[in-house]
Protein backbone atom coordinates (compact mmCIF):
# COMPACT_ATOMS: atom_id res chain seq x y z
CA UNK A 1 0.00 0.00 0.00
CA UNK A 2 1.09 3.55 -0.62
CA UNK A 3 1.74 5.16 2.72
CA UNK A 4 0.72 8.78 2.77
CA UNK A 5 3.91 10.13 4.34
CA UNK A 6 6.44 8.10 2.39
CA UNK A 7 4.73 8.91 -0.86
CA UNK A 8 3.96 12.56 -0.07
CA UNK A 9 0.32 12.02 -0.92
CA UNK A 10 -2.11 14.81 -0.21
CA UNK A 11 -4.93 14.18 2.21
CA UNK A 12 -7.67 15.16 -0.24
CA UNK A 13 -10.56 12.75 -0.42
CA UNK A 14 -11.93 11.46 -3.69
CA UNK A 15 -14.99 13.45 -4.68
CA UNK A 16 -16.98 14.32 -7.78
CA UNK A 17 -14.32 16.83 -8.86
CA UNK A 18 -11.52 14.24 -8.90
CA UNK A 19 -11.07 11.81 -11.75
CA UNK A 20 -8.39 9.28 -12.48
CA UNK A 21 -5.92 9.79 -15.31
CA UNK A 22 -7.45 6.73 -16.95
CA UNK A 23 -10.76 8.61 -17.34
CA UNK A 24 -9.14 11.33 -19.46
CA UNK A 25 -9.72 11.65 -23.17
CA UNK A 26 -7.23 12.91 -25.74
CA UNK A 27 -6.53 16.61 -25.18
CA UNK A 28 -7.77 16.77 -21.57
CA UNK A 29 -5.55 18.78 -19.20
CA UNK A 30 -5.54 18.24 -15.43
CA UNK A 31 -3.53 18.87 -12.27
CA UNK A 32 -2.55 15.88 -10.13
CA UNK A 33 -4.41 15.99 -6.80
CA UNK A 34 -3.50 12.70 -5.07
CA UNK A 35 -2.69 9.00 -5.42
CA UNK A 36 -4.84 6.05 -4.46
CA UNK A 37 -3.91 4.26 -1.23
CA UNK A 38 -3.85 1.05 -3.30
CA UNK A 39 -0.78 2.23 -5.24
CA UNK A 40 2.45 0.68 -3.93
CA UNK A 41 4.99 3.10 -2.47
CA UNK A 42 7.67 2.16 -5.02
CA UNK A 43 5.24 3.13 -7.81
CA UNK A 44 4.53 6.44 -6.06
CA UNK A 45 8.22 7.26 -5.82
CA UNK A 46 8.94 6.37 -9.43
CA UNK A 47 5.95 8.36 -10.71
CA UNK A 48 7.16 11.39 -8.77
CA UNK A 49 10.65 10.97 -10.24
CA UNK A 50 9.09 10.99 -13.72
CA UNK A 51 7.24 14.24 -12.98
CA UNK A 52 3.82 12.99 -11.82
CA UNK A 53 4.02 15.10 -8.64
CA UNK A 54 1.15 16.72 -6.77
CA UNK A 55 0.07 19.83 -8.66
CA UNK A 56 1.81 18.77 -11.87
CA UNK A 57 0.05 19.61 -15.13
CA UNK A 58 -0.75 16.49 -17.17
CA UNK A 59 -2.13 16.33 -20.70
CA UNK A 60 -3.58 13.15 -22.20
CA UNK A 61 -1.97 13.01 -25.66
CA UNK A 62 -3.40 9.68 -26.85
CA UNK A 63 -6.24 7.48 -25.70
CA UNK A 64 -6.38 4.40 -27.93
CA UNK A 65 -9.42 2.17 -27.84
CA UNK A 66 -9.71 -1.39 -26.53
CA UNK A 67 -7.89 -0.70 -23.26
CA UNK A 68 -4.44 -0.01 -24.69
CA UNK A 69 -2.15 2.13 -22.48
CA UNK A 70 -2.76 5.87 -22.75
CA UNK A 71 -0.08 8.49 -23.31
CA UNK A 72 0.35 11.43 -20.93
CA UNK A 73 2.58 14.50 -21.28
CA UNK A 74 4.15 15.85 -18.09
CA UNK A 75 7.21 18.14 -17.87
CA UNK A 76 7.79 18.07 -21.67
CA UNK A 77 8.03 14.27 -21.71
CA UNK A 78 5.44 11.70 -22.79
CA UNK A 79 4.82 8.52 -20.79
CA UNK A 80 2.62 5.51 -21.36
CA UNK A 81 0.59 4.37 -18.35
CA UNK A 82 -1.59 1.28 -18.19
CA UNK A 83 -5.04 1.18 -16.61
CA UNK A 84 -3.82 -0.09 -13.23
CA UNK A 85 -1.38 2.80 -12.69
CA UNK A 86 -3.33 5.59 -14.42
CA UNK A 87 -6.45 4.58 -12.50
CA UNK A 88 -4.64 5.14 -9.20
CA UNK A 89 -3.63 8.75 -9.95
CA UNK A 90 -6.39 11.28 -9.29
CA UNK A 91 -6.52 14.75 -10.76
CA UNK A 92 -8.71 17.81 -11.09
CA UNK A 93 -9.57 19.52 -14.35
CA UNK A 94 -8.19 22.96 -15.04
CA UNK A 95 -10.88 25.63 -14.94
Amino acid sequence: MCRRLSCAVSRFRVDQQSLSLWQLQRGDTVLIAHYSDALASNYCRRLQELGFRLGAKVVCTAAPSLGAPKLYRVDNAVYSLDKLVAGAIYAERLA
